[in-house]
């Protein structure tokens, strides 16, 4: 047997022990999600192009559950209101109002909109950079290249190193992802029952987090303890 043989033999034998061994394991392997993308909000206008999202959307799901447009909505505000809170709701109004909605300054209107956040902190490290359709792209024709030609060429390396810079580029201009994302929710009621419901994340810059949180949680207070 000549020594190429005998190496695949080991080789072969080699591959099968291992996969024999990955048939269990102590605890369940760890696993990426598949590639997402997640906006970020980091301005005033945001929270503008986020509310128009939802009316968009919301009118959308009404019309579909058989609301005429017209139909009378309040909208309100949580007992207490962020900085986010009171913006968004000001953005909302505005949005349904110029989209038609017969839109009630006062509680009693046959569907009410309410909305709630939730701001969600990791402690984690964030990676500032994931791998997506350029790179993607690039990859799956350098491959197709080195079946065709039995080799890769310096070029193709060359447009996998620029297609990732170009990735690495559109997280970093969106300033990448961070430790702090927001769950906003909006609901709209009739009667104690829900008829629409939209449930969306966005990322925060981590210093601009006391925008979003009740004033109670970020407040500085001082306690003196006296002696009694």
């Amino acid at each position: 047997m000549s020594f190429s043989k005998m190496l695949g033999w080991t080789v072969a034998a080699g591959t099968a022990f291992a996969l024999a061994g990955c048939g269990s394991a102590p605890i369940p392997l760890a696993k990426n999600f598949e590639l997402t993308s997640q906006y970020k909000v980091r301005s005033a206008g945001h929270w503008e192009l986020v509310s128009r999202d939802v009316v968009a959307q919301t009118r959308a799901t009404l019309e579909k559950s058989g609301y005429a447009p017209n139909t009378p909505l309040h909208v309100a505000a949580p007992a207490q209101p962020s900085a986010f809170d009171l913006g968004f709701r000001d953005f909302l109004i505005t949005g349904l109002v110029q989209d038609g909605a017969a839109v009630q300054q006062s509680p009693g209107a046959v569907l009410e909109v309410s909305y709630n956040t939730q701001v969600v902190r990791h402690n984690s490290d964030r990676p500032h950079f994931i791998p997506g359709q350029f790179t993607m792209l690039a990859g799956g024709l350098m491959a197709a290249y080195g079946l065709r030609n039995e080799h890769i060429d310096a070029k193709l390396l060359a447009t996998l190193g620029l297609t990732t810079a170009m990735d690495f580029a559109n997280s970093i201009n969106s300033g990448g992802p961070t430790n702090t994302e927001l769950i906003l929710t909006t609901t709209v009621t009739r009667g104690g029952q829900y008829v629409a419901r939209k449930t969306d994340v966005y990322y925060l810059e981590n210093a601009d987090t006391p925008l979003f949180l009740l004033p109670t949680h970020y407040r500085a207070v001082n306690m003196k303890v006296v002696s009694q």
